[in-house]
């Protein structure tokens, strides 16, 4: 008996094999904070770049002689200035969180009857139906916009908002539904028998027992197909001409960069302040979004 509570206890130290080799500080500087270190660096440095630049006077973006590229010297907000006082910047940003938020909902709405009817009503095929649509996801854009540019004009809605709104739900309901589809799969069958036997429908299994467990998995499915709408381009170009009706991506590329001339302060802060908005939106979510994740591939 006493072996085994040794073994017990030796399991749950430090001093067991397994993690054990971190105990040293050598080791752990060299297998654990080196490389959080160098990931940490890689991850922020872009960040850090683009605020920089966006604060450097115009004569220190280019002099690495008498300036340092990786400091500034007399910081101005010339730059944040003219990207919103001078520009369509904030109608750029209005718009993008206009079509974002839209386009979102409506792939949420559809990927929740998609994925709820493949894992929940069981039929034949259903597996299938649902790896075909996953695939579905991995047709390039590049190949899409062509037909969906003559649909576009056939309705009338290009160069709005309603172009981008109604075309981004074709890459986002594809990786949403198989995303809610591994949720959905890892709710209990029982919850939604029982619901059956006591006669509530398959609406109100949805509405009241399947979409409140789902929670975190509605939330992830959200951040990832508003983060893609929020950062497309290809669509954003090819249907939207006007300058008052184009997103951050399109706008900061095509407004600040005139010929050879490119505004680099305006253009980081753009891409700085542009990024905000889906760093908060993952800080707040993070959690939901990683749960939510580990329940979609854990099967």
């Amino acid at each position: 008996m006493s072996t085994n509570l040794n073994s017990a206890d030796e399991v749950l130290t430090d001093n067991a094999e397994g993690m054990s080799y971190l105990n040293r500080l050598p080791r752990r500087v060299v297998m654990l904070y080196l490389p959080m270190a160098l990931f940490v660096f890689v991850l922020l440095f872009p960040f850090y770049w683009m605020a920089i630049t966006a604060v450097k006077p115009n004569e220190q973006l280019t002099d690495y002689n008498n300036y340092s590229p990786f400091w500034v010297v007399g910081p101005t907000l010339d730059h944040i200035k003219y990207l919103f006082l001078e520009t369509s910047y904030p109608g750029w940003l209005w718009n993008t969180m206009l079509v974002a938020v839209g386009s979102t909902a409506l792939s949420l709405v559809a990927s929740v009857f998609g994925a709820y009817a493949i894992e929940r009503v069981r039929f034949t095929g259903s597996r299938q139906i649902g790896l075909v649509i996953f695939l579905a996801y991995l047709i390039p854009p590049s190949i899409l916009f062509i037909p969906l540019a003559f649909i576009v004009f056939k309705l009338g809605i290009y160069d709005s908002r309603l172009a981008l709104i109604f075309t981004y739900p074709t890459f986002l309901i594809p990786f949403c539904t198989w995303l809610l589809m591994g949720y959905f799969r890892s709710i209990p069958f029982e919850l939604e028998e029982s619901a059956l036997v006591d006669g509530a429908n398959r609406w109100q299994i949805l509405i009241k027992i399947i979409l409140p467990l789902a929670v975190p998995g509605l939330i992830s499915a959200g951040i990832f197909a508003f983060t893609l709408s929020w950062n497309e381009f290809i669509y954003a170009l090819t249907f939207i001409q006007s300058s008052e009706n184009k997103t951050i991506p399109v706008g900061v590329l095509t407004e600040l960069v005139r010929g050879d001339v490119f505004e680099w302060g305006s253009l980081m802060a753009g891409a700085l302040f542009g990024s905000l908005p889906v760093v908060i939106l993952y800080s707040f979510f993070v959690d939901y979004y990683v749960s939510s994740m580990t329940g979609a591939v854990k099967e």
